[in-house]
């Protein structure tokens, strides 16, 4: 599911491309942001089905080379460890799975199957499959441990099938890592007792609010924080602070003013690390040095009020 930190970089996504096109319809660039946001859901699917048309593929491998006239006894009576595995069996047997692949027509890989054989022919000329196989351990967590593994190694860093999904949906680039990471804790949680079922999406209904009220709160609010950010950065003119630093603070201002159950703290460090990720290597210490400012006065005027335990 998507976490707070990742809703906070697709938030400063929008926020930056309804600056950058002048636009003011706000709504138009709210819904763009959610669509943004559901797409992921589509990729950790399609990621998920990638798993299940290997399989698949391997089959079909197996099928053919029988058929052969001159067929070696390898051939004949194939090692079929990697198609009976019983993750991707699971994954193969997922109601909730299929019917997403279906109803959202992510038929991908039946379109551009190219990249399934090139995933099936890296996996097979792999190290980690040659032992796999050889291993004469049937268990669901030898199976489990493969697939993740695979995953990990020979899906996740793909270069082809990472240029594939940016041409597919360009907000995808700076999702891929998350939706990996989304992916990996998912195979891993499986249990063999259990059938396999798509996480949701948000955590809860407080985080899929959280996504329009950032980003509402932020917009409509953003010149009102500006002489706030002057204040505090005298030796600087707007203009010279870059403008995702300047969306970053103006995001922290946000939840210091309209997030009472969020703690100043948690906001400050959430940002500092967004821009390490998107912004220069000084922007860490000059926006810590911003915000740290702006809390204490936003507290001493009681402009800022937490609620809770520990939430200065």
């Amino acid at each position: 599911m998507i976490n707070r930190r990742h809703i906070r970089v697709k938030v400063m996504q929008s926020v930056y491309a309804i600056q950058q096109s002048h636009s003011d319809d706000i709504l138009k660039e709210e819904k763009f942001l959610k669509n943004s946001i559901d797409k992921m859901y589509d990729l950790y699917a399609l990621n998920l089905q990638l798993l299940v048309e290997v399989q698949k593929l391997a089959q079909k491998r197996i099928v053919l080379s029988k058929k052969k006239i001159l067929a070696t006894k390898e051939e004949l009576n194939p090692n079929t460890k990697f198609i009976d595995n019983k993750l991707i069996n699971k994954l193969m047997q997922s109601s909730s799975l299929e019917a997403y692949v279906s109803l959202h027509e992510l038929n991908y890989w039946e379109l551009d199957n190219e990249y399934v054989r090139i995933i099936l022919d890296e996996l097979l000329n792999s190290d980690l499959y040659q032992e796999y196989m050889k291993n004469p351990k049937d268990s669901f967590h030898v199976d489990k441990t493969f697939i993740v593994s695979f995953f990990k190694e020979i899906i996740a860093p793909n270069e082809k099938l990472a240029d594939y999904f940016e041409d597919k949906m360009i907000s995808w680039v700076d999702d891929i890592p998350f939706v990996n990471t989304w992916i990996s804790k998912s195979l891993n949680k499986q249990k063999e007792q259990n059938p396999f079922i798509l996480g949701s999406l948000y955590k809860d209904s407080e985080d899929k609010q959280f996504v329009s009220k950032l980003f509402q709160k932020t917009v409509l609010n953003q010149h009102n924080y500006q002489d706030d950010i002057i204040e505090k950065t005298p030796n600087w003119e707007a203009d010279r602070i870059a403008d995702i630093d300047m969306i970053i603070i103006k995001m922290s201002i946000t939840e210091f003013l309209h997030f009472p159950s969020i703690p100043s703290r948690v906001s400050i460090n959430e940002y500092i690390e967004l821009a390490k990720d998107y912004s220069t290597n000084k922007s860490g210490y000059f926006i810590n040095g911003v915000l740290d400012k702006l809390s204490k006065d936003y507290l001493a005027s009681e402009k800022m009020v937490k609620t809770g335990r520990g939430l200065l």
